[in-house]
């Protein structure tokens, strides 16, 4: 099974980018769907962003649309999600997740990573 680790996360001001990492080890990367999930404090955890295997299909929550895009590169086993005019509502633990279909559902996503802090001041 495949293992995730997120890096990117960080202070940054309204308007401010950032561009998340989610680095994968110990399985076939190509074959799971990535996704970045958020959750706030007091929140539940929410989907944010996902694409499929090979990039042709991709989801954004209607918060982050036209503001944030998720990528991929199988060849070197990492998913991106890069954050443009950001938000203070934007604030939250951001995970990389893995799933073997293509869904929006949290419960088919079994893989996590351990969550990387995005705080955004106002």
């Amino acid at each position: 099974q495949v293992q995730l680790v997120e890096s990117g996360g960080g202070l940054v001001q309204a308007g401010g980018s950032l561009r998340l990492s989610c680095a994968a080890s110990g399985g076939a990367f190509g074959h799971y769907v990535m996704a970045w999930f958020r959750q706030g404090t007091g929140k539940k955890r929410d989907l944010v962003a996902s694409v499929s295997w090979s990039e042709t299909r991709t989801y954004y929550a209607d918060a982050v649309k036209g503001r944030f895009t998720i990528s991929r590169d199988n060849a070197n086993n990492m998913a991106y999600l890069q954050m443009h005019s950001l938000e203070p509502e934007d604030t939250a633990v951001y995970y990389c997740a893995a799933s073997e279909s293509l869904s929006t559902r949290i419960a088919d996503y079994s893989t996590w990573g351990q969550g990387t802090q995005v705080t955004v001041s106002s």
